[in-house]
Parts: structure tokens; sequence; C-alpha cells
């Protein structure tokens, strides 16, 4: 039974690693859409949400299933659990990449507007908290996931100096006003990702080391 547990615990993680790499590519394509007007792009991004939808379900069933069968505890227990809530959470990081695909294609629609913050910049250290966050996964890394939680400060900060820009860009042109609320939503969408790529490093420090460090390092009872 022990071994047969370990071969379904072997498989929800290789099937949270195929859900990680296909949200990594969607969020890598939806930027790049949003930054060079590639309108089919994004409409690609758009038509491939539902087979993040039916990954996240299937993973998702797996894990209650190992639940029920084999109700493991300690640290299998704190693995599963995990592996739902980010599964969850990438999920929802592939609905904001949808979200910023829709931007694109309204900005596609509107007259051209001058970004007045860099969203390539901002998009940039998303990206790479994303990365850092499912490399830590990977890498069982409690350093590398505290170093993905300790840019979101900065992302964070961004994205109200962003909220400043934007309000000043409308004073001046407010002929622009359609595009830039399309680019501010931009910015939330972005500030939404690091948001969950910080809860999925939490969730990897929670699984490696028991420790919850959401609510002020309250230790764990699994």
């Amino acid at each position: 039974m022990a071994v047969l547990m370990q071969r379904e615990l072997d498989d929800l993680k290789k099937s949270l690693l195929s859900l990680s790499a296909v949200v990594e590519e969607r969020v890598r394509q939806a930027v790049q859409a949003l930054l060079t007007n590639d309108l089919q792009l994004a409409k690609q991004v758009k038509g491939g949400d539902n087979q993040i939808d039916n990954l996240e379900v299937e993973l998702e069933e797996e894990c209650l299933k190992v639940l029920a069968l084999h109700q493991p505890v300690a640290a299998d227990l704190r693995f599963i659990v995990s592996v739902l809530k980010i599964n969850n959470d990438l999920e929802r990081v592939a609905d904001f990449a949808v979200n910023i695909a829709d931007r694109a294609i309204d900005l596609c629609g509107v007259n051209k507007v001058d970004c007045p913050y860099d969203i390539a910049g901002m998009a940039a250290l998303v990206e790479e908290m994303l990365k850092k966050a499912l490399d830590s996964l990977v890498e069982k890394n409690t350093a590398l996931a505290r170093k993905t939680i300790d840019l979101d400060d900065e992302v964070d900060a961004m994205h109200k100096a962003n909220f400043a820009s934007v309000k000043e860009a409308i004073r001046r042109k407010p002929g622009d006003l359609d595009g830039l609320i399309f680019l501010l939503s931009v910015s939330r969408y972005l500030e939404r990702m690091a948001d969950l790529a910080t809860n999925i490093a939490e969730d990897v420090v929670y699984q490696v080391d028991g420790e919850i460090i959401r609510h002020g390092g309250l230790q764990a009872d699994l």
C-alpha cells in the first residue's frame, strides 16, 4: 500500500509540474501579445483557458482520490494539501493571463496610447517571481521560496506608482481615458499574479518545513 501511495504522490507531482509549465507559457504569451499588439496570440491565450481548467479539475480529483484511499498523515498529507492549494493558485494565474489577453484585444480597438509606466519591467519581475516559486517547488528549496516572497513588496510598490502615473496621464490626456484604464487594469492583474506566486512560495515552505507563514509564522499541526 505504501509503495502504491508513493507512486500516486509522484504522479501528483508530475501533473502539478505539467500544469505549472502550461501556465508559465500562458503568462509569457499574454504579456507578449500585449507588448507587441499581437491580436492573434491574445486570442490563442483566451482559447487555451479551457485546457487549464480541465487540468486543474483532473488534478484536484486525483488529490481527493489519494486522500480517500490512503488517508495519508504528516509529510504526505502536507504535500497533498499543498498540491491542492498550488493547483488552485495556478488556475487563477492562468485566469489573470486571460484577463491580460483581453486587455491586449481591447487596446487593439482604441487609439494607440503610450503606457505611462514600465509595463515590460513589471511583467518581467512577475514572471521571475512565478519562475522562482515553481523552481522552489521542484527543488523543495525554501530559501528560494522565501526570496520569491520578498519580491512581492517590490511589485506592490510598482503597482502603487503605476496607479499614480495613470491618474496623471488621464489628467494630461483625458481623450486617452479608455486605453489608460485598460493599462491600469493590466498593472492590477500583474500585481495579483505576484500575490499568487507568493502564495505558491508560502505553500512550498509549508510543504517542506511544516511552517505556516501567511499569518505570522504559526506552526503547523500536521
